[in-house]
């Protein structure tokens, strides 16, 4: 199994132990988000790759020319997670959309994909992402009223611990919609744990819930589905 985003050098009791306790229980890919750090953990462990990026919340003090070197490193398979975030608005919306052009133009040149965060920006993310001309991932996606546009466009739709929740119902109908061949998950670590750990530090293991919950809304078993979203991983990402 893969856990698409994580933020493994956030996860409690350090990512060393979290690979490992990944791989255990059937976890043996996972895909870090980050910069130099992500860089660092990709190199250090077979099972990570790297998404490297600025978040909306650091764009005030971006460098996005930066990344083009980290782009040159090994392991290194999208840009990310890169686009708008008007709920907190932790940094000037002008500087997140200066900050998010940019990478989706670093995604174009380098032929990478884009992992994108967007809440409560729709509206200006989902324009912006027509200039893309990669494959694009709508990370922890929170857009259930956008579906039908994102599925018509071919973007990757990635299910954090949240679908679990027994409120997110419009998001659990999402989840069952989606097609299978555009259907991801993830972690988000050390954010967002699934049902029966809500509250708790999440950690890529816990993807393991998460897919066992997405197979039952769509009636299919957790061993299919793995295989389901592992190709669709491997595609998207360029991963062996």
């Amino acid at each position: 199994m893969i856990d698409t985003h994580a933020h493994l050098e956030s996860v409690e009791g350090g990512a060393d132990a979290a690979v490992a306790e990944a791989a255990a229980v059937g976890v043996s890919r996972i895909l870090t988000i980050g910069r130099e750090q992500a860089v660092d953990l990709a190199a250090r462990h077979d099972g990570v790759w790297a998404v490297i990026g600025w978040h909306p919340h650091e764009a005030a003090d971006a460098e996005v020319d930066a990344l083009r070197r980290l782009l040159e490193r090994p392991r290194v398979v999208a840009v990310g997670e890169t686009g708008l975030d008007f709920y907190r608005d932790n940094a000037p919306r002008d500087d997140q959309r200066r900050v998010f052009a940019r990478q989706i133009e670093l995604a174009n040149d380098a032929g990478l994909p884009l992992v994108i965060h967007t809440r409560d920006a729709d509206d200006e993310t989902f324009p912006m992402l027509e200039r893309a001309v990669v494959p694009v991932v709508l990370h922890c996606f929170s857009s259930p009223d956008r579906l039908d546009e994102a599925v018509e466009r071919g973007y990757m739709v990635s299910f954090a611990g949240n679908v679990t929740y027994p409120k997110a119902v419009e998001l659990q109908n999402a989840a069952r919609r989606v097609p299978a061949g555009l259907l991801l998950t993830e972690t988000d670590s050390p954010y967002l744990a699934p049902m029966p750990l809500r509250g708790r530090r999440n950690r890529p293991a816990n993807v393991m819930h998460t897919l066992a919950f997405l197979a039952a809304l769509r009636d299919t078993s957790p061993a299919d589905l793995e295989r389901t979203i592992e190709a669709n991983a491997a595609r998207v990402f360029g991963l062996p």
